[in-house]
Protein backbone atom coordinates (compact mmCIF):
# COMPACT_ATOMS: atom_id res chain seq x y z
CA UNK A 1 0.00 0.00 0.00
CA UNK A 2 1.21 3.81 -1.52
CA UNK A 3 0.13 6.04 0.69
CA UNK A 4 0.98 9.96 2.01
CA UNK A 5 1.20 11.23 5.66
CA UNK A 6 -1.40 12.63 8.53
CA UNK A 7 -0.37 13.68 11.86
CA UNK A 8 -3.96 13.06 12.47
CA UNK A 9 -4.47 9.44 11.54
CA UNK A 10 -1.02 7.59 11.34
CA UNK A 11 0.12 4.55 9.00
CA UNK A 12 1.29 2.26 11.89
CA UNK A 13 4.94 3.22 10.56
CA UNK A 14 7.20 5.19 13.57
CA UNK A 15 10.55 5.31 12.04
CA UNK A 16 11.74 8.61 10.77
CA UNK A 17 11.31 9.15 6.71
CA UNK A 18 14.46 9.00 4.47
CA UNK A 19 14.35 10.95 1.90
CA UNK A 20 11.05 11.49 1.68
CA UNK A 21 9.83 7.76 2.52
CA UNK A 22 9.09 5.08 4.73
CA UNK A 23 8.22 1.56 4.55
CA UNK A 24 7.68 -1.37 6.34
CA UNK A 25 4.79 -3.94 7.54
CA UNK A 26 1.59 -2.78 9.12
CA UNK A 27 -0.86 -5.36 10.31
CA UNK A 28 0.31 -7.93 7.57
CA UNK A 29 0.52 -4.78 4.95
CA UNK A 30 3.41 -3.95 3.42
CA UNK A 31 3.09 -0.56 3.45
CA UNK A 32 5.46 2.84 1.54
CA UNK A 33 4.46 5.73 3.14
CA UNK A 34 5.45 9.25 1.09
CA UNK A 35 6.21 12.38 3.80
CA UNK A 36 3.31 14.65 2.03
CA UNK A 37 1.19 15.26 5.18
CA UNK A 38 -2.16 16.37 3.56
CA UNK A 39 -4.83 18.93 5.52
CA UNK A 40 -8.33 20.13 4.51
CA UNK A 41 -6.64 23.30 6.04
CA UNK A 42 -4.32 23.52 2.74
CA UNK A 43 -5.01 25.98 0.42
CA UNK A 44 -5.63 24.95 -3.26
CA UNK A 45 -2.42 25.53 -4.78
CA UNK A 46 -0.86 23.71 -1.85
CA UNK A 47 -3.33 20.35 -2.17
CA UNK A 48 -2.72 21.01 -6.14
CA UNK A 49 1.32 20.60 -5.10
CA UNK A 50 0.74 17.39 -3.00
CA UNK A 51 -1.39 15.54 -4.97
CA UNK A 52 0.80 15.91 -7.95
CA UNK A 53 3.92 14.98 -5.91
CA UNK A 54 2.10 11.71 -4.72
CA UNK A 55 1.24 11.10 -8.61
CA UNK A 56 4.68 11.07 -9.68
CA UNK A 57 6.11 9.21 -6.97
CA UNK A 58 3.47 6.43 -7.13
CA UNK A 59 3.89 6.62 -11.03
CA UNK A 60 7.78 6.38 -10.45
CA UNK A 61 6.73 3.31 -7.90
CA UNK A 62 4.35 1.33 -10.46
CA UNK A 63 6.84 1.67 -12.86
CA UNK A 64 10.17 0.14 -10.82
CA UNK A 65 8.12 -2.50 -8.36
CA UNK A 66 7.29 -5.76 -8.32
CA UNK A 67 3.58 -6.54 -8.00
CA UNK A 68 0.46 -8.38 -10.15
CA UNK A 69 -1.83 -5.72 -10.40
CA UNK A 70 -2.35 -2.16 -9.48
CA UNK A 71 -5.44 -0.41 -7.55
CA UNK A 72 -5.67 3.21 -7.43
CA UNK A 73 -8.26 5.12 -5.65
CA UNK A 74 -9.45 8.81 -5.68
CA UNK A 75 -9.87 11.33 -5.16
CA UNK A 76 -7.66 12.98 -5.98
CA UNK A 77 -7.97 12.42 -9.89
CA UNK A 78 -4.38 12.39 -10.23
CA UNK A 79 -3.97 9.30 -7.78
CA UNK A 80 -5.13 7.30 -10.95
CA UNK A 81 -1.84 9.17 -13.02
CA UNK A 82 0.38 5.74 -11.69
CA UNK A 83 -2.41 3.05 -13.10
CA UNK A 84 -2.41 4.94 -16.15
CA UNK A 85 1.51 4.89 -16.12
CA UNK A 86 1.41 0.91 -14.83
CA UNK A 87 -1.47 -0.09 -17.70
CA UNK A 88 0.13 1.62 -20.80
CA UNK A 89 3.89 0.91 -19.73
CA UNK A 90 3.76 -2.24 -18.42
CA UNK A 91 0.64 -3.51 -19.43
CA UNK A 92 -0.51 -4.64 -16.17
CA UNK A 93 -4.39 -4.90 -15.08
CA UNK A 94 -5.21 -1.77 -13.47
CA UNK A 95 -8.36 -1.18 -10.80
CA UNK A 96 -9.50 2.31 -10.52
CA UNK A 97 -11.86 3.20 -7.68
CA UNK A 98 -13.43 6.14 -7.94
CA UNK A 99 -14.98 8.45 -4.86
CA UNK A 100 -16.10 11.55 -6.27
CA UNK A 101 -16.71 12.31 -9.87
CA UNK A 102 -13.88 15.03 -11.17
CA UNK A 103 -14.51 17.48 -13.06
CA UNK A 104 -18.23 17.29 -12.36
CA UNK A 105 -18.08 17.74 -8.45
CA UNK A 106 -15.34 20.54 -8.20
CA UNK A 107 -17.48 22.19 -10.95
CA UNK A 108 -20.52 21.98 -8.78
CA UNK A 109 -19.10 23.85 -6.41
CA UNK A 110 -18.13 26.62 -8.08
CA UNK A 111 -14.77 25.70 -9.93
CA UNK A 112 -14.78 27.74 -13.07
CA UNK A 113 -11.15 27.66 -14.53
CA UNK A 114 -11.75 26.03 -18.15
CA UNK A 115 -8.08 24.66 -18.38
CA UNK A 116 -8.35 23.09 -14.81
CA UNK A 117 -11.55 21.80 -15.86
CA UNK A 118 -10.18 20.29 -19.05
CA UNK A 119 -7.02 19.05 -17.69
CA UNK A 120 -9.76 17.17 -15.06
CA UNK A 121 -11.64 15.82 -18.17
CA UNK A 122 -8.52 14.26 -20.00
CA UNK A 123 -7.48 12.94 -17.00
CA UNK A 124 -10.94 11.50 -16.05
CA UNK A 125 -11.43 10.11 -19.40
CA UNK A 126 -7.77 8.39 -19.37
CA UNK A 127 -8.15 7.05 -15.88
CA UNK A 128 -11.36 4.73 -17.14
CA UNK A 129 -10.25 4.52 -19.95
CA UNK A 130 -6.85 2.90 -18.94
CA UNK A 131 -8.82 0.63 -15.70
CA UNK A 132 -9.51 -2.74 -16.57
CA UNK A 133 -12.75 -2.31 -14.01
CA UNK A 134 -13.97 0.73 -12.19
CA UNK A 135 -15.41 0.87 -8.84
CA UNK A 136 -17.97 3.35 -8.14
CA UNK A 137 -18.64 4.42 -4.41
CA UNK A 138 -22.48 5.08 -4.92
CA UNK A 139 -24.89 4.98 -8.01
CA UNK A 140 -24.33 8.22 -9.01
CA UNK A 141 -20.76 7.74 -9.42
CA UNK A 142 -21.05 4.48 -11.51
CA UNK A 143 -23.56 6.07 -13.85
CA UNK A 144 -21.29 9.26 -14.46
CA UNK A 145 -18.62 6.35 -15.33
CA UNK A 146 -20.86 4.74 -17.68
CA UNK A 147 -21.39 7.92 -19.21
CA UNK A 148 -18.18 8.06 -20.16
CA UNK A 149 -18.03 5.13 -22.06
CA UNK A 150 -16.95 2.51 -19.76
CA UNK A 151 -19.27 -0.57 -20.41
CA UNK A 152 -21.25 -1.85 -18.00
CA UNK A 153 -19.65 -5.05 -17.08
CA UNK A 154 -16.33 -2.84 -16.44
CA UNK A 155 -17.86 -0.67 -13.36
CA UNK A 156 -19.32 -2.05 -9.80
CA UNK A 157 -20.63 -0.19 -7.05
CA UNK A 158 -19.28 -1.15 -3.59
CA UNK A 159 -19.62 1.94 -1.41
CA UNK A 160 -18.27 2.30 1.70
CA UNK A 161 -19.29 -0.18 4.33
CA UNK A 162 -20.17 -0.47 8.01
CA UNK A 163 -17.62 -1.95 10.58
CA UNK A 164 -19.94 -3.67 12.40
CA UNK A 165 -17.63 -4.94 14.91
CA UNK A 166 -16.53 -1.77 15.91
CA UNK A 167 -19.73 0.49 16.22
CA UNK A 168 -21.95 -1.78 17.86
CA UNK A 169 -25.49 -0.53 19.73
CA UNK A 170 -25.23 -0.53 23.71
CA UNK A 171 -28.31 0.45 25.50
CA UNK A 172 -27.19 -0.99 28.68
CA UNK A 173 -23.74 1.44 28.26
CA UNK A 174 -24.51 5.11 28.17
CA UNK A 175 -20.62 6.61 29.08
CA UNK A 176 -20.28 10.30 29.90
CA UNK A 177 -19.19 13.06 27.73
CA UNK A 178 -17.36 15.83 28.91
CA UNK A 179 -19.09 19.09 28.96
CA UNK A 180 -22.61 17.28 28.12
CA UNK A 181 -24.94 16.67 31.05
CA UNK A 182 -26.17 12.66 30.92
CA UNK A 183 -29.69 13.45 30.29
CA UNK A 184 -29.52 15.38 27.50
CA UNK A 185 -30.74 14.14 23.78
CA UNK A 186 -27.27 13.95 21.72
CA UNK A 187 -27.08 14.58 17.91
CA UNK A 188 -23.62 13.76 16.71
CA UNK A 189 -21.87 14.98 13.35
CA UNK A 190 -18.54 12.89 13.07
CA UNK A 191 -16.51 14.26 10.04
CA UNK A 192 -14.96 16.61 8.34
CA UNK A 193 -15.72 20.47 8.74
CA UNK A 194 -15.09 21.86 5.56
CA UNK A 195 -16.70 23.62 3.11
CA UNK A 196 -18.95 20.54 1.34
CA UNK A 197 -20.01 19.51 4.50
CA UNK A 198 -22.05 22.33 4.77
CA UNK A 199 -22.11 22.40 9.14
CA UNK A 200 -23.38 26.28 9.18
CA UNK A 201 -27.03 24.20 8.56
CA UNK A 202 -26.26 22.60 12.18
CA UNK A 203 -25.66 26.17 14.05
CA UNK A 204 -28.76 27.10 11.99
CA UNK A 205 -30.58 24.77 13.80
CA UNK A 206 -29.00 25.08 17.33
CA UNK A 207 -30.05 28.74 17.07
CA UNK A 208 -33.62 28.30 16.60
CA UNK A 209 -33.38 25.47 19.16
CA UNK A 210 -31.64 27.76 21.44
CA UNK A 211 -34.30 30.78 20.92
CA UNK A 212 -37.45 27.57 21.48
CA UNK A 213 -35.73 26.90 24.74
CA UNK A 214 -35.00 23.51 23.80
CA UNK A 215 -32.04 23.24 26.72
CA UNK A 216 -32.22 19.36 26.36
CA UNK A 217 -30.55 19.32 23.19
CA UNK A 218 -27.03 19.10 22.16
CA UNK A 219 -26.15 19.36 18.93
CA UNK A 220 -22.21 17.41 19.15
CA UNK A 221 -19.35 18.01 16.24
CA UNK A 222 -16.55 15.99 16.03
CA UNK A 223 -13.84 16.46 13.73
CA UNK A 224 -11.51 18.78 12.00
CA UNK A 225 -11.41 20.44 8.95
CA UNK A 226 -10.53 24.04 7.68
CA UNK A 227 -13.88 25.75 8.59
CA UNK A 228 -13.89 24.75 12.18
CA UNK A 229 -12.18 27.36 13.69
CA UNK A 230 -15.16 29.77 11.65
CA UNK A 231 -17.78 27.70 12.84
CA UNK A 232 -16.45 27.77 16.56
CA UNK A 233 -16.33 31.46 16.36
CA UNK A 234 -20.03 31.55 14.90
CA UNK A 235 -21.25 29.28 17.79
CA UNK A 236 -19.25 31.64 20.53
CA UNK A 237 -20.69 35.07 18.92
CA UNK A 238 -24.29 33.53 18.82
CA UNK A 239 -23.31 31.68 22.35
CA UNK A 240 -24.65 28.51 20.66
CA UNK A 241 -23.81 26.84 24.10
CA UNK A 242 -25.99 24.00 22.67
CA UNK A 243 -23.50 22.76 20.34
CA UNK A 244 -19.61 21.19 21.50
CA UNK A 245 -16.90 20.93 19.65
CA UNK A 246 -15.03 17.61 19.83
CA UNK A 247 -11.37 16.98 18.04
CA UNK A 248 -11.18 13.58 15.65
CA UNK A 249 -10.74 10.67 17.05
CA UNK A 250 -9.77 7.42 16.13
CA UNK A 251 -13.02 5.08 15.13
CA UNK A 252 -12.87 3.09 19.00
CA UNK A 253 -13.06 6.24 20.40
CA UNK A 254 -15.65 7.57 18.15
CA UNK A 255 -17.87 4.30 19.12
CA UNK A 256 -18.12 5.14 22.91
CA UNK A 257 -19.37 8.69 21.60
CA UNK A 258 -21.89 6.84 19.16
CA UNK A 259 -23.25 4.70 22.49
CA UNK A 260 -23.67 8.20 24.48
CA UNK A 261 -25.28 9.81 21.26
CA UNK A 262 -28.97 9.41 19.97
CA UNK A 263 -29.01 10.33 16.42
CA UNK A 264 -26.34 10.94 13.44
CA UNK A 265 -26.40 14.30 11.58
CA UNK A 266 -26.19 13.30 7.79
CA UNK A 267 -25.17 16.80 6.58
CA UNK A 268 -23.74 18.74 3.16
CA UNK A 269 -23.47 21.80 1.18
CA UNK A 270 -26.92 21.75 -1.00
CA UNK A 271 -24.87 20.58 -4.05
CA UNK A 272 -26.99 18.42 -6.66
CA UNK A 273 -23.79 16.49 -7.56
CA UNK A 274 -23.87 15.18 -3.82
CA UNK A 275 -27.44 13.66 -4.21
CA UNK A 276 -26.20 10.56 -5.75
CA UNK A 277 -22.72 10.89 -5.82
CA UNK A 278 -21.18 10.26 -2.49
CA UNK A 279 -20.77 7.73 0.20
CA UNK A 280 -19.94 9.44 3.46
CA UNK A 281 -18.53 7.54 5.69
CA UNK A 282 -20.58 8.73 8.82
CA UNK A 283 -23.65 7.70 7.48
CA UNK A 284 -22.55 3.82 7.76
CA UNK A 285 -20.86 4.36 10.97
CA UNK A 286 -23.81 5.91 12.38
CA UNK A 287 -26.19 3.03 11.09
CA UNK A 288 -23.72 0.66 12.51
CA UNK A 289 -23.89 2.08 15.44
CA UNK A 290 -27.62 1.82 15.38
CA UNK A 291 -27.87 5.34 16.09
CA UNK A 292 -31.75 7.14 14.26
CA UNK A 293 -30.52 9.99 11.45
CA UNK A 294 -31.49 13.31 10.43
CA UNK A 295 -30.47 13.87 6.57
CA UNK A 296 -30.69 17.32 5.24
CA UNK A 297 -29.95 16.60 1.33
CA UNK A 298 -32.32 14.61 -0.77
CA UNK A 299 -30.30 11.38 -2.56
CA UNK A 300 -29.77 7.74 -2.55
CA UNK A 301 -28.68 7.91 1.18
CA UNK A 302 -32.04 9.43 1.65
CA UNK A 303 -33.83 7.07 -0.14
CA UNK A 304 -32.65 4.64 1.91
CA UNK A 305 -33.50 6.39 5.28
CA UNK A 306 -37.08 6.71 4.11
CA UNK A 307 -38.15 3.33 3.32
CA UNK A 308 -35.85 1.68 6.07
CA UNK A 309 -37.78 3.89 8.69
CA UNK A 310 -34.23 4.77 9.92
CA UNK A 311 -34.34 8.17 10.37
CA UNK A 312 -35.76 11.75 8.89
CA UNK A 313 -35.16 13.73 6.07
CA UNK A 314 -35.54 17.32 5.98
CA UNK A 315 -35.63 19.83 3.00
CA UNK A 316 -32.21 21.55 2.06
CA UNK A 317 -31.26 24.91 3.27
CA UNK A 318 -34.51 24.60 5.64
CA UNK A 319 -33.22 25.03 9.51
CA UNK A 320 -36.83 25.15 10.94
CA UNK A 321 -37.40 21.48 9.74
CA UNK A 322 -34.17 20.39 11.18
CA UNK A 323 -35.00 22.28 14.14
CA UNK A 324 -38.31 20.37 13.89
CA UNK A 325 -36.99 17.30 13.36
CA UNK A 326 -34.16 16.97 16.19
CA UNK A 327 -37.39 18.02 18.14
CA UNK A 328 -39.22 15.19 17.13
CA UNK A 329 -36.37 12.91 18.25
CA UNK A 330 -35.96 13.84 21.35
CA UNK A 331 -39.83 14.01 22.34
CA UNK A 332 -39.92 10.96 21.49
CA UNK A 333 -36.91 8.55 21.98
CA UNK A 334 -38.82 5.39 21.86
CA UNK A 335 -39.66 6.17 18.40
CA UNK A 336 -35.93 7.04 17.87
CA UNK A 337 -34.85 4.07 19.58
CA UNK A 338 -36.75 2.18 16.73
CA UNK A 339 -35.16 3.84 14.06
CA UNK A 340 -31.87 3.12 15.55
CA UNK A 341 -32.29 -0.50 15.62
CA UNK A 342 -33.83 -0.41 11.69
CA UNK A 343 -30.33 1.58 10.99
CA UNK A 344 -28.52 -1.49 12.34
CA UNK A 345 -30.57 -3.51 10.52
CA UNK A 346 -29.88 -1.94 7.63
CA UNK A 347 -26.27 -2.32 7.89
CA UNK A 348 -26.02 -5.63 8.75
CA UNK A 349 -28.20 -7.01 5.44
CA UNK A 350 -26.87 -4.39 2.89
CA UNK A 351 -23.75 -2.79 4.04
CA UNK A 352 -21.42 -5.40 6.18
CA UNK A 353 -17.50 -4.44 5.37
CA UNK A 354 -17.13 -8.16 5.51
CA UNK A 355 -19.16 -8.70 2.41
CA UNK A 356 -18.47 -5.71 0.70
CA UNK A 357 -14.69 -6.72 1.28
CA UNK A 358 -15.61 -10.01 -0.30
CA UNK A 359 -17.19 -8.69 -3.21
CA UNK A 360 -14.04 -5.84 -3.56
CA UNK A 361 -11.87 -9.22 -3.59
CA UNK A 362 -14.03 -10.95 -6.40
CA UNK A 363 -13.54 -7.73 -8.69
CA UNK A 364 -9.57 -7.65 -8.29
CA UNK A 365 -9.35 -11.70 -8.66
CA UNK A 366 -11.77 -11.33 -11.94
CA UNK A 367 -9.29 -8.22 -13.22
CA UNK A 368 -6.20 -10.99 -12.61
CA UNK A 369 -7.53 -13.61 -13.90
CA UNK A 370 -8.58 -11.89 -16.75
CA UNK A 371 -5.11 -10.31 -17.44
CA UNK A 372 -3.49 -14.25 -17.05
CA UNK A 373 -5.96 -15.46 -19.58
CA UNK A 374 -5.17 -12.72 -21.94
CA UNK A 375 -1.31 -13.03 -21.62
CA UNK A 376 -1.53 -17.02 -22.14
CA UNK A 377 -3.63 -16.13 -25.18
CA UNK A 378 -1.06 -13.58 -26.61
CA UNK A 379 1.86 -15.99 -26.13
CA UNK A 380 0.26 -19.22 -27.62
CA UNK A 381 -1.19 -16.73 -30.58
CA UNK A 382 3.12 -15.51 -30.76
CA UNK A 383 4.06 -19.34 -30.31
CA UNK A 384 2.01 -20.11 -33.19
CA UNK A 385 3.61 -17.91 -35.52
Amino acid sequence: MVCGSNTRSGSGLQQPFLSGRREGNCDGIHVVEFDLNYSNYDGVATRSWKFAKYALRGITFALREDYDLIFCTSTPLTAGLPGIAASTMRRKPFVFEVRDLWPELPKAMGMTNPLLIGAMSVLEWASYRSAKACIGLAPGIVEGIRARGVKDNATVMIPNGCDLDIFKPDDAERPSIEGIPDDQFVALFAGAHGQANGLNAVLDAAAILKVQGRRDITLLLVGDGKLKPALKKRAADEDLDNVIFKDIMPKPGLSKVMQRADAGLMVLANIEAFYHGTSPNKFFDYIAGGLAVINNYPGWLADLIETHEAGITVPPENPAAFADALVRLANDKGETRAMGRRARALAEARFSRRELADRFVDCLEKVQAGATGAAKKEMLEQGAD
